[in-house]
């Protein structure tokens, strides 16, 4: 491949296959089904609560972020590579085992999240949606997923991966038509959209909890770990369209939910979307806890086989199979009384932080372009504030 072919390969040069369609678009399925993992069911009143009308602005920052953080990974697939495998740079190899480390911290707090979103869905449903109910759910389920791991193991379970990403996008397909047909009649009907107040906040109060929203468009990073499965070229342009794909639709959801934001009266929760849902459809809600229960429990399934998979690399093959299930399941079990839905969202952004961070020192220690350097120190520091001062909503 020559130096030239892509604006994310300046600076290595390595012969690479070419990739096809048919090739790239299964590679799309894992980084998109965790990219819409959460991300959907809960960006809307997260952003409401943080900016108001400002929600799609806010959006579009956030989504140009992870564009970013993107360009490190796929950075990292093309030059990083191959000199981990020739163990010719200590620093390089000893940062991306740190940050193996710090990716099963993440992965672990995803767990948690991705179950607490469930539980907050399915309670709504028959009004039982407090806090002690959620935390008790989100543990009885993790409980059940680490009992199915340690006794059958999970490998059965990884194909509803791809079921669950189809029945997402089926269900966001759903709401945005509904959201813009609401919107239009809206329009009609009164000659300007609503939208949301904005909430008395400080500047610095917006721009942390704004900062805690970076996990909304998490999963991207998967392709680094597809190799495997598919050759380099083919798991970068993967790892750009699915970018591509998810954060504009992220932009036109949130974009569409404005005019019905308004309806909440400022009273924003982790299941808010059930509510804009039943306001712009009455046939909306139902296929929409099924789709959150489907997506959240299957993303749930992935993150901990990913979370064993790299305590077994890290632990150079010395930890078993069954105790990486406990302790991954175990921790996330405790992490799920810690606190709210909003409040593991920015704790799982600032484990998620963290991994970028030390995906972006890895990047520096291989790149030799002043350019791309500074852009890597500029990625970092953005990445160093989520980490340090990102506040949940609320």
């Amino acid at each position: 491949m020559s130096a030239n072919h892509s604006s994310d390969q300046d600076s290595c040069n390595i012969e690479a296959g070419t990739s096809t369609v048919r090739n790239i678009v299964p590679a799309m399925s894992t980084p998109l089904a965790s990219i819409f993992g959460s991300g959907f069911l809960v960006v809307v009143p997260v952003l409401a609560s943080a900016v108001g009308p400002y929600a799609i602005v806010a959006m579009v920052l956030v989504a140009v972020v992870a564009f970013l953080v993107g360009k490190i990974v796929r950075h990292n697939i093309l030059c990083a590579e191959p000199v981990l495998a020739s163990g010719s740079n200590k620093f390089t190899a000893m940062t991306e085992r740190l940050s193996d480390f710090a990716l099963v911290a993440a992965y672990v707090v995803s767990v948690c999240l991705y179950i607490h979103i469930l539980s907050a869905f399915v309670l709504v449903s028959f009004e039982l949606d407090t806090a002690f109910n959620k935390s008790l759910m989100t543990t009885l389920i993790i409980g059940a997923i680490t009992v199915i791991g340690l006794f059958g193991g999970l490998k059965p379970l990884e194909n509803l991966e791809r079921w669950a990403l189809y029945i997402t996008l089926a269900i966001l397909v759903m709401l945005l038509v509904f959201f813009a047909v609401y919107d239009v009649k809206q329009f009609l009907a009164q000659g300007f959209f609503s939208f949301p107040e904005m909430p008395q906040r400080s500047s610095w109060e917006i721009i942390t909890i704004v900062a805690g929203t970076l996990i909304v468009v998490q999963g991207f990073e998967t392709t680094r770990y597809l190799g495997k499965s598919f050759d380099t070229v083919t798991r970068i342009r993967a790892s750009r369209w699915s970018q591509y794909f998810s954060l504009s639709i992220y932009v036109l959801f949130v974009a569409l939910a404005q005019p019905i934001v308004a309806e909440l009266n400022g009273n924003y929760g982790d299941n808010s979307l059930i509510r804009l849902a039943a306001t712009a459809s009455i046939l909306l809600p139902l296929p929409l806890i099924i789709a959150a229960s489907m997506s959240q429990f299957s993303a749930a399934v992935a993150d901990t086989l990913a979370a064993t998979a790299n305590m077994q690399e890290v632990s150079q093959q010395r930890l078993g199979t069954r105790w990486g299930y406990l302790m991954v399941g175990a921790s996330a079990m405790a992490l799920s009384w810690s606190g709210s839905t909003f409040e593991i969202i920015v704790l799982a952004s600032r484990a998620f932080a963290f991994y970028y961070l030390l995906q972006c020192l890895v990047a520096f220690s291989v790149c030799r372009n002043i350019r791309e350097r500074i852009l890597f120190i500029f990625i970092a520091f953005i990445l160093g504030f989520v980490l340090l001062f990102a506040v949940p909503a609320g």
